[in-house]
This record gives structure tokens, sequence and C-alpha cells, in this order.
């Protein structure tokens, strides 16, 4: 795990605006399985990103320089999922959960050395808060049509890409999103991209 390339929220799986409390107990938690004395989960690379994560993310001015270069980095909101179809009526959670797969099958195509997504990106390309997104993800992850990385971010599986290729007839949403996610819109900034190639 490069640490260059880890979202510490994501990899603690806290929200960007967690209070100091939350951070430290879920830290605990995580420094717990992974300190290198635990006999069992013990992993001294591991613990040593979830304690820099740790270390910056409850420094309040070492966290306002991170948020910020975190910001410089993320997607713009893609428009296709600020209409009413992802918002309006009985299976606006249905087509959020297409939204994340063609979201990541379109990742995934587009650059198969890094086809992740994190929950943050998710948040900022789809526009939507992440309590909102922890549904779909549950949904999907139990069905086995998306899996998480080492750094706790999204890829499509191949379950996943076939179930979105069954859809794709005749639905002018999924093109929709396609066209939209294929169009650069999900192609990172050069500065990430550089990071995370480190």
């Amino acid at each position: 795990m490069n640490s260059a390339s880890v979202n510490y929220y994501d990899l603690l799986q806290i929200h960007p605006k967690a209070e100091p409390e939350t951070i430290q107990r879920v830290y605990k938690i995580f420094a717990a399985r992974y300190h290198p004395d635990n006999r069992e989960t013990g992993d001294a690379e591991r613990f040593r990103i979830y304690r820099e994560a740790y270390e910056i993310l409850s420094d309040p001015p070492a966290r306002e320089q991170y948020d910020r270069k975190l910001e410089l980095t993320q997607p713009d909101a893609l428009p296709v999922f600020q209409s009413k179809e992802f918002t309006d009526g009985i299976d606006a959670e249905a087509k959020i959960r297409i939204g994340v797969l063609c979201l990541l099958y379109a990742k995934r195509r587009a650059n198969p050395d890094y086809s992740a997504l994190s929950m943050l990106d998710l948040e900022h390309v789809m526009a939507f808060p992440r309590e909102h997104l922890q549904f779909a993800i549950w949904y999907l992850k139990a069905k086995k049509f998306v899996t998480q990385d080492d750094r706790s971010s999204f890829i499509v599986t191949a379950e996943g890409v076939d179930y979105l290729e069954t859809q794709l007839p005749g639905n002018d949403l999924l093109y929709k999103i396609f066209r939209a996610s294929e169009s650069g819109v999900m192609v990172y900034p050069k500065a990430l991209l550089n990071s995370k190639n480190r």
C-alpha cells in the first residue's frame, strides 16, 4: 500500500467532516488490528499508513492543509446525476446503484492500472452525500458486483460488468451515464495521477 495514493478518510472509513473523537476511536480499532505485535492480523506497513493518516487528521493545521490538497484532486460532478431521475421517484435508489456501477465500469475501461474509485470520488462525481451512497454500495457488494481494494476503494467485478451489459439494450439512462463518464470528466487531474503513479 502506497501512502501517496491513499485517501485517509476512505482508509479510516470516516466522513471528511468527522469529529476528532470519531477519528481517534476509529484509528484505535485499526491500530489494534494492524499493530505489528498482533500475531494474527499484524501488518507493519498497514499500521504505518494508518498511523500517518491519524497523525495528519488529528492535527488541525495538518488536516486543513491535507483537505485543501484533497479538494484540488477531486473530479467534478457529472450533470447527469443532478437530474430528477436520480432524486425523485421510487426507483431513484436503483438508478443510483446503476450509476455507481457505470462509473466503476467506465473507470475500469479507461484505466485498468488504476480502476478504483473511493467513496469520496463517488461523492464528488455523483454529487450525493456519503449517506445516500452507502446503501447502494452495500447492495452492490452483497451482490458481488463491486469489491474493495486494499485502500478501501471500489472496483467493478466481472459479475458487475456482466450485469451492466445485460441492462444496456434499450436503457437510455445507462447510455447517458456512459457518455458522461467516458467524456473525460472521470479523468483525474495530472497532479493526482502523478501522485498515484509514484
